[in-house]
């Protein structure tokens, strides 16, 4: 059953500092091997503070942040889908304030059941509140 109370109810702001091992365990994660995302020296050759976040670092804060808003098992959940819209890289040293929120819960029919789509909503701030980053996260829960 839908809680439609949800649809529509933006979280507490989390702040997250990006640091440089987070950013490199996460490339390491992703077999990444871009020297912004490993080497400051050059991160800051070609006019970076420190090193660059990878596109789909913010999943992180995402990630950490779901519980609260959403009531769903990890282990039976699937991540749908992904979206990120940027005005600005995430380097090393920031520090983004970051508020999810459901914007769409609905439900579909599948082989196993019921699933209920979740479509979230994440927004990253620095610290002088301009915006970083836009997210869309499709969660489906069985």
């Amino acid at each position: 059953m839908i809680d439609s109370l949800l649809n529509g109810r933006r979280s507490d702001e989390f702040e997250f500092e990006v640091e440089k091992g987070a950013i490199r365990v996460f490339s390491d994660a992703l077999g990444l091997d871009n020297p912004l995302y490993r080497d400051e020296e050059f991160a800051k050759q070609q006019g970076y503070n420190s090193l660059v976040a990878p596109p789909t670092f913010p999943w992180k804060f995402i990630l950490s942040m779901l519980k609260p808003v959403i009531s769903v098992g990890m282990i039976r959940s699937v991540h749908g889908g992904q979206e990120f819209h940027y005005e600005r890289p995430i380097v090393a040293g920031d520090v983004i304030r970051c508020t999810i929120e459901p914007v769409e819960i609905f439900e579909r029919e599948g082989r196993s059941g019921m699933l209920t789509f979740y479509i979230l909503e994440t927004r990253g701030v620095d610290v002088n509140s301009n915006l970083v980053f836009q997210s869309k996260t499709t969660i489906i829960d069985r």
